[in-house]
């Protein structure tokens, strides 16, 4: 054998030998709160030596796997103090590991090493989180601090505008936005028609906001995803924290049911605002409560159980003679277990429901409506190795749907029974998703989802020639409802229609160097569910509908690319990010379509396409005495729904249309300066567009009766939006040897009293007899107070 070939088989052998001899470990564990023992989501554990690291999951669990050896490791959390400290690795070991929230008295622990190096470098884009603590620093409506609204300062979110329900995102309608809470699905996120969202702060742990690169474990939606999950409460002490404010006040209870091993919470919140209308004389009410409660339980350290749920209502009342009740209702059962030190599974069974009610005492009947689903889930996060990570798993839907029912209230009524034909689906998705590390430069994440649909049978379903239930006046040039040609029955089992999508999804992260890089990702996802309103922002009376024989599934797909950058130690980072969203089958509505109590849906729905596209951009300071950021959004939203055949002409002539969710300009800032220990204040501003809308362009007289005519569907728009809050948190001096702690909180909102248009109607003055454009403003300046206590 030749002296060379003997060298290199020697030289193969030791690198093999060497290369066994580098046995890896797995590092695995929870971290959590020092003093709650709450579960920590989203903390950074980095080996800077190695330049790896990985984040705990949604429940505090974390998995790493590196080779035999000494390292320095680094485990941070925004508002506690960093751990900084040094480990060997010989063994496969559990460490638990507990954070201590940031103080005056304690000495924050200096890293040299960029903390946010690893978000640099991850694939995931298009998320925003906001921490609990800034959003109660921000400047509210009423004094009642609102996640939803805070969310809207994020750039590619907005509003349809004060006082409206739901929120937009990226130029998508509210219906496409999955929110969750606890992983179960919240229908309507509002209370009092949109002055308040259905969230209660105290009892919330983290939020995350995906506008795209949505991971494939999410579905059903189009536009987002709104990820909240409760806290589990307190196990080691009781705490009791709460809020009393000018027009609604909360309360939380937190405790341990077993010390270091279970824990309960409870927290309320109501609004009584209403109690004070009879001293003016107003014979009316409208007021809202809700309860969130959650229990924890660790059996051992491999399993842990959750219970935990949701009810909320909303009551409007004129003069004992109508009444209306809404709200959510959720609860959720999950079930923890980790298989091994790099395999962690949760199980969740679901109920959620919403519910409205609408009692006319005045004609004798009651009308309800709503939506349920019962929902079994299973999840699964693999830790492969330290550069490859899967997530994969499976979730089955059971839908009702009750699109109205009619109750006589007393024998004397005049009205019948009648109950709206209800639906019935099932909805099931099966995924994985991986996330590879392919270098210290790329990574990239990458899945599949596969969902189906089957709209079960219902009792009775219309048939139309040629399946068409619109048709087409060639004569008038207008869509009309067609007339069914026959109906057909179905038993429950049966299945009318099924629908099968797979949605890929895709997205790469290039490392420029160590504070920045660019990224980019696609996704297609499908909406199997359709939120029937004609209105700007949902209204609690809109009623969901199944996709079926004549309503198809909206199929979205979406490209972004974006440019991310820390600068000066990450104290400052910027996110600029451009998009495009294509959606095919999105509903749109014929002229003079009647949405209410109708039976018939199909009859005055068309299906058409959307699109958005546009370009985010977000420069946050992160560090020091001012902190905020500046977000700014240029975006175009449009909606086009074709003729069906070359005569018909469609909606708005088949041309584009601005969707009412279009918003060109939309800039915010958003400012927190601590001035001292004891004061800090806080600012918002808020541009955006003008709302578009449908303005009449002229009028004629039939039989003495005056009609308007309506210029093409949102080719105007309302008067741009834009407001100053301004807010002061008084903390006064903590006595060390009490445990009660509070807080004041000052508040203007609409500093300088803009009369933003909540819309604009058309009227004849009697006097002149002309006619005249009349504006709607909900709120000029308001003021508040409230003060947050805990102890």
């Amino acid at each position: 054998m030749p002296i060379k070939l003997k060298v290199f088989l020697c030289f193969l052998l030791c690198q093999s030998a060497f290369i066994i001899a580098q046995e890896k470990f797995t590092l695995s564990g929870k971290i959590s709160d020092q003093a709650s023992n709450e579960t920590l989501i989203g903390v950074n554990i980095i080996f800077p030596e190695v330049q790896t690291g990985t984040v705990t999951n949604e429940y505090g669990f974390y998995s790493i796997t590196l080779t035999e050896g000494t390292y320095t490791f680094q485990i941070s959390y925004l508002g506690y103090n960093s751990i900084l400290d040094t480990i060997t690795v010989t063994k496969n070991r559990t460490l638990n590991f507990q954070m201590i929230e940031s103080t005056e008295s304690l000495q924050e622990i200096i890293i040299t090493e960029n903390v946010e190096k690893l978000n640099i470098r991850k694939p995931q884009m298009s998320v925003n989180s906001l921490s609990i603590n800034t959003i109660k620093q921000m400047p509210v409506v009423l004094g009642e601090v609102d996640v939803i609204k805070s969310i809207t300062l994020l750039p590619g979110v907005t509003n349809a505008g004060e006082g409206s329900s739901g929120f937009n995102v990226r130029g998508g309608a509210a219906d496409q936005n999955l929110i969750l809470l606890d992983e179960a699905t919240i229908f309507n996120s509002s209370h009092l028609f949109g002055l308040f969202s259905v969230f209660n702060p105290d009892a919330i742990k983290d939020l995350k906001l995906y506008k795209g690169g949505i991971p494939a474990k999410y579905g059903g939606r189009v536009s987002s995803v709104l990820d909240i999950y409760q806290k589990e409460g307190n196990s080691n002490k009781f705490h009791l924290s709460g809020d009393l404010g000018i027009v609604s006040s909360r309360l939380l209870a937190e405790g341990p049911i077993t010390k270091g091993r279970g824990s309960f919470l409870l927290g309320g919140r109501s609004s009584y605002a209403h109690l004070f209308l009879p001293l003016f004389d107003i014979d009316s009410k409208a007021y809202f409560y809700d309860l969130n409660t959650k229990l924890s339980y660790n059996i051992n350290k491999n399993n842990n159980i959750y219970l935990s749920g949701y009810f909320g209502r909303d009551v409007f009342n004129i003069s004992d003679s109508f009444e209306n009740t809404y709200g959510n209702t959720v609860l959720n059962f999950r079930w923890n277990h980790l298989y091994s030190d790099k395999l962690f599974s949760n199980l969740s069974v679901i109920y959620s429901d919403y519910y409205y009610g609408l009692a006319l005492n005045f004609v004798e009947f009651d009308w309800t409506s709503g939506i349920r689903n019962f929902n079994l889930k299973y999840d699964l996060k693999h830790y492969i190795s330290t550069t490859f990570k899967l997530d994969y798993g499976f979730n089955s839907l059971y839908l009702t749907f009750n699109p109205g029912e009619i109750t006589p209230t007393s024998d004397s009524s005049g009205i019948n029974p009648y109950n709206l034909i209800k639906k019935y689906a099932f909805e099931n998705a099966i995924y994985v998703d991986a996330e590879h590390q392919l270098n210290t430069k790329f990574a990239m994440s990458y899945g599949l989802r596969l969902s189906t649909f089957h709209r079960l049978g219902q009792t009775e379903l219309n048939l139309y020639d040629n399946d068409q239930a619109v048709r087409f006046n060639e004569d008038f040039q207008i869509y009309e409802t067609s007339e069914p040609i026959g109906t057909i029955n179905y038993n429950r089992s049966d299945v009318i229609e099924s629908f099968v999508n797979l949605e890929p999804r895709l997205a790469l992260a290039y490392q420029l160097n160590d504070n920045a890089s660019i990224k980019a990702s696609y996704n297609r996802m499908s909406q199997y569910l359709h939120l029937l309103s004609n209105t700007s922002s949902p209204t609690p009376l809109d009623v969901w509908a199944p996709s079926g024989k004549y309503i198809k599934p909206q199929l979205l797909d979406q490209m972004a690319l974006g440019y991310f950058r820390t600068f000066t130690d990450n104290k400052y980072s910027l996110e600029v990010e451009t998009f495009y969203k294509d959606i095919k089958n999105r509903i749109d509505y014929i002229d003079g379509a009647n949405l209410i109590a109708n039976d018939a849906i199909e009859q005055v729905i068309l299906n058409g396409k959307a699109r958005a596209y546009g370009l985010e951009f977000l420069f946050r300071k992160n560090e020091g005495k001012l902190t905020g950021w500046i977000a700014y959004t240029l975006s175009k939203s449009e909606q086009k729904t074709p003729g069906r055949t070359r005569v018909e002409t469609g909606i708005n002539n088949s041309e584009w249309y601005d969707t009412p969710y279009d918003k060109t300009h939309d800039l915010s800032l958003t400012a927190n300066y601590e001035l001292n220990k004891k004061w800090s204040l806080s600012s918002t501003f808020i541009y955006q567009t003008g709302q578009p809308t449908t303005f009449p362009n002229g009028q004629y007289s039939y039989n003495g009766i005056t009609i308007p005519n309506y210029e093409a569907r949102n080719s105007s728009r309302l008067p741009s939006y834009h407001r100053l809050d301004i807010a002061a948190n008084y903390t006064p001096k903590s006595n060390t040897n009490k445990h009660w702690k509070g807080e004041w909180v000052f508040g203007l909102y609409n500093i300088y009293g803009r009369k933003n248009a909540a819309s604009i109607s058309f009227s004849e003055n009697r006097n002149t007899g002309v006619n005249e454009a009349n504006r709607l403003a909900l709120f000029g300046i308001i003021p508040s107070i409230s003060y947050n206590f805990k102890f």
